[in-house]
């Protein structure tokens, strides 16, 4: 008797970046038909094993067999080939083409060499209704919300019929309830035959979709063992090598008597928001509550100049401010930390020094002509500060973990020492080492008298960070709790429209 091969087996697999060793001696085998999770602190090398696992990688050392034959991908298109696709954790979308087009991109249905439109919107229609979206096939993706392309990176996914799916932080942008119609669909395709290698920094979440969960640490596998077997305290001690209290800092309030830095009021944008006003004092940390698309992101650019609002006005330290661009808002003393670190925050393959001292460039430059000793000086004690781990600050921002390169977002906006800070998705794609030190930064900076807007689709961490909790609705603020004694069922009544109101 012959028994079957793991899907894939990977044996004594290698790989480094720019000197760093990302992955060391990884011998791991994915049985077919199984979901399969990966888990570790940002860094761990978890995405870069799945991206050699889909072809986007390719090792240094070591063998990979799929299906029981060695292969050698070159790239993902080789992978393909053997029924391997990858949902990257970074969307890798045209934001330019339609909904459609990026679903069947590289995959279309084709006459003679000329592409037919209507047996891809049959199978488009069909996907949706699978997957259980409701995502118009001709709107330009650049034009959805971040959930919504991460929808369309799960689409295209499903579009080619692959046999093994690697999904790097799936549901990192989604609600709870889309993120519940993702695991449902995960099961759905286990159920059918299809293997899937699940890497996300959701423990929880991780545990109740996995039959078998590897832990990887600074690039060796920890251990693997079955998913039931796990608890997420277990997993936590596994990945930081000791045990860690999963909670956050112990708020420090500020002073009753302290001044309002940042004032909204009647700050308008139909449809996107309507009549918001709310203040921040210093050393406050407000958080902006509501689900994705109730106009939480909208509020926060229109106050930083990056969308202009109709009416309404924003007031810093008692002035108002008549800000038209981010340039203004900057140089007025706000800062912003945008949804999404890589459209909107950094150049990936920029360096480190420049990523930090962009926005700040007179301040390091002489007659026009950037001082790069002073440049450098100032962003390493930014670095220090905010404790980005990086081997360099020549170092291409793509090849720092995700927490890192938050961190450098942070090292950014500090640089010119600003009176308020937007937060908004602070910890997105962050694993829960680097969470905590992110919540430990943002309470320092409060403490050092900043007036900070903290918006997160994690209610847990507005509840477990914010001093004040404003609740968004359809564009309108519908109730404010003290975090002192708000809870998550008065947060989520109200962000739903389940409940009364509270003020």
């Amino acid at each position: 008797m012959t028994s079957t091969p793991p899907h894939v087996e990977l044996v004594d697999v290698g790989k480094r970046f720019s000197g760093v060793q990302a992955l060391q001696g990884i011998t791991l085998a994915i049985e077919r038909g199984t979901v399969h999770g990966l888990v570790g602190e940002n860094g761990a090398g978890k995405s870069t094993l799945g991206r050699i696992i889909a072809g986007a990688h390719s090792p240094d050392a070591g063998t990979m067999h799929v299906d029981g034959k060695e292969v050698s991908y070159r790239a993902p298109r080789d992978a393909l080939a053997d029924g391997v696709t990858m949902i990257a954790q970074e969307l890798t979308l045209v934001p330019q083409r339609s909904v459609l087009e990026n679903v069947f991109l590289g995959n279309e249905a084709s006459h003679l060499g000329v592409v037919v439109d209507h047996p891809m919107r049959e199978r488009y229609n069909e996907l949706c209704a699978r997957a259980g979206f409701d995502l118009p096939a001709d709107d330009p993706v650049g034009t959805l919300r971040i959930a919504d392309q991460q929808k369309v990176e799960i689409l295209r996914a499903l579009a080619r019929d692959a046999k093994l799916v690697v999904m790097d932080e799936p549901t990192a942008a989604l609600t709870s309830d889309e993120s519940a119609r993702l695991l449902a669909i995960v099961r759905g395709l286990r159920e059918a035959g299809t293997t899937i290698v699940y890497v996300s920094h959701f423990l929880p979440e991780v545990l109740s979709i996995a039959d078998t969960v590897t832990v990887l640490r600074d690039g060796r596998l920890i251990h693997t063992k079955p998913a039931a077997s796990e608890t997420p305290a277990s997993v936590v001690t596994a990945m930081l090598g000791r045990p860690m209290e999963m909670t956050f800092p112990d708020k420090v309030y500020p002073p009753a008597d302290a001044q309002t830095v940042l004032s909204v009021r009647g700050l308008t944008r139909p449809p996107a928001f309507e009549d918001i006003s709310f203040d921040i004092r210093a050393g406050e940390i407000v958080g902006l509550a509501g689900l994705i698309g109730s106009g939480r992101t909208e509020v926060a650019r229109a106050i930083f100049g990056a969308d202009r609002f109709d009416s309404g006005e924003v007031t810093l330290g008692g002035k108002v401010l008549k800000i038209r661009s981010p340039r203004g808002a900057i140089r007025a003393g706000i800062a912003m930390l945008p949804e999404s670190r890589k459209d909107q925050g950094l150049h990936m393959r920029s360096p480190i020094v420049q990523n930090v001292s962009l926005a700040h460039l007179d301040e390091v430059s002489s007659n026009g002509v950037i001082l790069p000793l002073q440049e450098r000086r100032r962003v390493e004690a930014l670095t220090k500060r905010v404790d980005v781990r990086a081997s360099r600050l020549g170092a291409w921002v793509s090849t720092l973990s995700g927490g890192n390169q938050q961190k450098v977002l942070f090292a950014k906006w500090l640089f010119q020492s600003p009176r308020a800070l937007l937060a908004d998705e602070p910890t997105r794609g962050v694993d829960v080492g680097a969470k905590r030190a992110i919540y430990q930064l943002i309470q320092t900076l409060a403490a050092e008298g900043l007036a900070v807007l903290l918006i997160s689709s994690e209610l847990e961490e507005v509840l477990g960070l914010a001093h004040r909790i404003v609740v968004i609705r359809g564009g309108q603020l519908v109730a404010e709790f003290d975090g002192r004694t708000a809870t998550e069922n008065d947060v989520l009544h109200a962000a739903c429209a389940t409940g009364g109101i509270a003020a």
